[in-house]
């Protein structure tokens, strides 16, 4: 699957959403004008018994071209000031859409199974896609089988299940429906579906208008005297026009919403086949929907303005004019042309619902709740799960912690340690121990000044195994720990972001290896913690990135300290760009490289392969890569956004 093309494709969707937003805002304006015209005649110039006095001419004399700018104008700051404020809010992070919709995060350190298999699956899902494991959250109240994606770039991604899907789907399934959703971080279907989304806010907004004066017309006609009056029935009129108005607003903006996301539902499908190399796991996803009655029906408040992101359709197709999601039956058929139309039967599983965030269940409780819970208690014990589901379990999770170590090589001390916040800050500061005595010395002091107890002693224990893994180790372990570090505070992420650069910093220079290790952590939890700008895409050609490349490709081919001058002619031919040339190592500083890869950044989409397949040809010009090249090329592609192919596919140079 080309992830670049679709990317690409996802940005000209992007560009045709602007457009028909903005003739949607258009028309709105043009409506409104006539509302508005229609709500002065009829206060002024309309008897409910005799009619207008004027007829139509009446109507257009409130009609003027003037009023049509003043309202033109009001309409529009007003849609756009929604749109504005909606985007900020969902532009925060994927985590902000989880929570909205009532998803609680599923933490490393969690012992219920369900959702230990659900991070294994999601481990693995990462591993096939070739990026870090986004944070999982769960929808605990929804019984529906369902799931999404949300954020903005693949740095601030988070991945939601629903409960029923946990409990109803085998192992094989749910890793068919969690890839079905890494397809759509990759694809760049995430930024579309949130500027969809905040574009859809903005035009029904006036609607919500349009039900508040309609509500607050309710109260005053049940107060005042002169009930009977002509201007007294001129406020409900407006606001019913105006809920009129965001209603075909709204109708206008699913249409937009279906045609953008349907297509995208089969290219989704397609990913997850590729990534799970099992076609029959997705496939009997869509057939346990469609035998199960709930389906994939989600009953959260915000859901029905976030349709278009889940995995299946969220409410009944009766409430729905655009369907968001091509039909089941179409989907399963894509994926096996020779089902017989038979669904697979599952028995359901009645539970109760958990709280979808943290004291949720202490709301309203009393005397009466108390009692209910003490004879629950001693009835029945512990049902705060279902003891047995149709669903396969799998492994305990210490069996899964032992297969994550297995397929890593990695100790399992160390895939324990990382699924808790103190224990993956000693393996990442671990990382970065110099060979060095004095120098080691030293960067402990500094970890013991950052005042956690005990992560200077766990720090130093590990640092010995850390040391002694081999190629190719060093980064799989990083990504593990990235789930539990996303679970600090901000207090915590600053501490420990200054102690990392006052350990790197140490000895009084940058190796290349720290620099890809810092800008790795660094692009992944800052839009965790903080409030991070993605890069916007600017040059459509490489020759205007012409220096940055010098200085990528120059750093790349020094570091292989054999041949440079041919790695880096390599290089050249297949960029098939004019004056690049090697530079000499004076200018190959770790500081200029970084600035470097951060205006690559702003390359268009289908431009971004191409710099990565170069710095394979410099990397593999003897025919291999060393770990640094590749932690580079890792590095790079992460602060890219840029997918990279699995290993195997990298264009090497044949071995001499």
């Amino acid at each position: 699957m080309d992830f670049f093309q679709q990317q690409d494709i996802a940005r000209r969707n992007a560009r045709l959403l602007t457009l028909l937003f903005l003739v949607a805002v258009l028309l709105l304006v043009l409506l409104t004008n006539l509302a508005f015209a229609a709500f002065l005649w009829f206060g002024q110039n309309y008897n409910v018994y005799t009619g207008g006095r004027d007829g139509l001419s009446g109507f257009l004399y409130y009609f003027s071209w003037q009023r049509f700018g003043s309202i033109g104008l009001a309409v529009t700051a007003t849609v756009g000031l929604v749109f504005v404020l909606k985007w900020l809010q969902l532009s925060t992070g994927g985590k902000v859409v989880a929570e909205a919709l009532g998803g609680s995060r599923i933490l490393p350190q969690t012992r219920d199974r369900l959702e230990r298999l659900c991070l294994n699956v999601g481990d693995e899902m990462a591993l096939a896609a070739n990026m870090p494991v986004p944070a999982v959250y769960v929808l605990n109240g929804e019984r529906g089988i369902n799931a999404f994606a949300a954020g903005i770039t693949p740095a601030d991604a988070v991945i939601a299940v629903t409960r029923g899907t946990l409990i109803h789907l085998e192992r094989r399934e749910l890793q068919g429906v969690i890839a079905h959703e890494f397809s759509h971080i990759l694809n760049g279907d995430m930024r579309l579906n949130i500027r969809l989304a905040a574009m859809l806010k903005g035009i029904t907004f006036v609607g919500d208008v349009g039900h508040i004066l309609l509500r607050s017309s309710s109260h005053a006609r049940s107060g005042l005297s002169d009930r009977r009056s002509n201007k007294a029935v001129t406020l409900p009129v407006l606001g019913v026009a105006l809920w009129l108005l965001g209603w075909l607003g709204g109708l206008a903006a699913g249409f937009i919403k279906a045609a953008i996301s349907r297509q995208k539902e089969f290219l989704a499908d397609a990913c997850a086949v590729q990534y799970t190399r099992d076609s029959t796991g997705i496939g009997d996803a869509l057939k346990v929907i469609g035998a199960y009655l709930p389906g994939t029906l989600v009953h959260a408040a915000r859901a029905a303005e976030m349709s278009h992101i889940f995995f299946g359709q969220i409410e009944h197709q009766l409430w729905q004019v655009f369907a968001t999601h091509p039909p089941l039956e179409a989907r399963i058929r894509k994926i096996d042309p020779s089902w017989d139309g038979r669904y697979i039967q599952r028995k359901v599983q009645h539970y109760q619902a958990e709280p979808s965030r943290p004291g949720a269940a202490e709301v309203g409780v009393g005397r009466a709740a108390l009692v209910t819970a003490v004879l629950t208690a001693t009835t029945a014990g512990d049902r705060s799960q279902p003891q047995s589901s149709v669903a396969d379990c799998g492994p305990s999770p210490e069996e899964l912690e032992a297969q994550t170590a297995a397929r890593f090589a990695l100790p399992v001390a160390f895939v324990e340690h990382s699924h808790n916040p103190l224990g993956a800050q000693a393996l990442i500061l671990a990382l970065l121990m110099g060979e060095e005595d004095a120098v080691r010395k030293r960067q402990l002091e500094l970890v013991g000044a950052m005042n956690v107890q005990g992560l200077e002693a766990l720090a130093h224990t590990l640092a010995p195994g850390v040391a002694a893994l081999g190629p190719g180790q060093r980064l799989p372990l990083l990504e593990l720990c990235l789930p539990a570090l996303k679970s600090m505070s901000l207090r915590q992420y600053r501490a420990f972001k200054n102690a990392l650069l006052a350990c790197i910093q140490a000895d009084r220079r940058t190796e290349l290896y720290e620099w890809c290790l810092f800008q790795l952590l660094r692009h992944y939890l800052d839009p965790e913690f903080l409030r991070v700008t993605p890069s916007r895409a600017r040059y459509r050609h490489l020759g205007k990135v012409r220096k940055h490349l010098q200085v990528l490709l120059s750093v790349l081919a020094r570091e292989s300290l054999e041949d440079a001058a041919g790695a880096f002619a390599l290089a050249a031919t297949e960029l098939e760009v004019s004056g690049v040339e090697l530079l000499p190592p004076e200018q190959c500083s770790v500081s200029a490289f970084s600035k470097a890869v951060h205006e690559l950044a702003s390359c268009y989409p289908l431009l971004k392969p191409r710099v990565l397949k170069a710095m394979t040809r410099v990397a593999g010009a003897d025919g291999k890569l060393t770990t640094t090249e590749r932690e580079v090329i890792y590095s790079v592609a992460a602060v890219m956004d840029c997918p990279l192919p699995p290993e195997p596919d990298w264009p090497l140079e044949p071995e001499n």
